[in-house]
């Protein structure tokens, strides 16, 4: 996984909880999740569930008996993920790098991604790995964020701190938005072996609730306010600006367009 992958901690895992995933999470998850219940799967696997925002959809909707295994690779975004569950729920949480499962071959019957791949620093082997633990006529499905274009907020996010280090922008908030073009995806899947691969655009909208949570959220709930801190800057004061941004250009509204993608594992 990147470095940025990695440094979800401390104040990072609530931050995000609760700024972004009822912004631009929630909307999202509920129709990934229509998608996973769709399949009627016994097992599934959900990869980097981070603190549960799609977890919680997904069990939801999956068929009673079946069995949810939510992983992450960062401990802490599980432990707020666990919170969001009963104890008796079929959920179990681990700990887990999505380019090295360590699972045995057919062991799910479907895994799912909310808005996680783009962070895989190997995307072929993962997608090797994702196809091995599959059981045969298994499904991949998953989504991944289209460009800013199609998702002001990302572009926002980004020249909040751009404008202030321009000549060493933090760069986190491309990542998040690297990986959208629907004939790669594709194609990376069918190199890892896939079949039926497909692509579909997903437009969503959803009404800002709060600017100064969802600014809290993309400032400190992610790796980018230790790149601000490094840099000798205030979080808090770009936050200010930023929430001021929000209310200005989005007008209250959230535009989020997403590549949901859906491949089997042949029989």
């Amino acid at each position: 996984m990147t470095a940025n992958a990695s440094q979800f901690i401390g104040s990072i895992p609530e931050n995000y909880d609760e700024g972004l995933g009822p912004h631009i999470f929630e909307p999202h998850a509920q129709d990934l999740s229509q998608r996973v219940a769709a399949a009627q799967p016994a097992r599934v696997l959900e990869l980097a569930a981070g603190t549960g925002i799609a977890s919680r959809f997904i069990r939801n909707a999956m068929p009673a008996g079946s069995m949810l295994t939510v992983t992450d690779l960062n401990q802490p975004m599980l432990e707020v993920a666990k919170t969001k569950f009963a104890a008796d729920e079929l959920v179990q949480f681990e700990a887990v790098d999505a380019c090295d499962l360590p699972y045995t071959d057919a062991s799910f019957d479907l895994i799912t991604c909310q808005f996680g791949v783009m962070f895989f620093p190997d995307k072929a082997r993962h997608f090797s790995e994702a196809k091995r633990v599959l059981t045969p006529g298994g499904k991949y499905i998953f989504n991944c964020w289209g460009p800013w274009a199609e998702n002001r907020f990302g572009e926002i996010a980004y020249e909040a701190t751009r404008m202030h280090y321009p000549d060493n922008p933090p760069a986190f908030y491309k990542v998040p938005f690297s990986f959208h073009d629907a004939a790669e995806i594709e194609r990376t899947l069918a190199a890892a072996g896939f079949a039926e691969v497909q692509t579909e655009v997903v437009r969503l909208t959803n009404t800002i609730r709060s600017e100064s949570d969802f600014a809290r959220g993309i400032i400190f709930g992610n790796p980018v306010a230790a790149e601000i801190v490094e840099r000798g800057g205030s979080c808090e004061a770009i936050r200010i600006e930023l929430e001021l941004t929000l209310r200005e250009e989005l007008n209250g509204q959230l535009d989020l367009m997403a590549i949901v993608a859906t491949a089997k594992k042949s029989d």
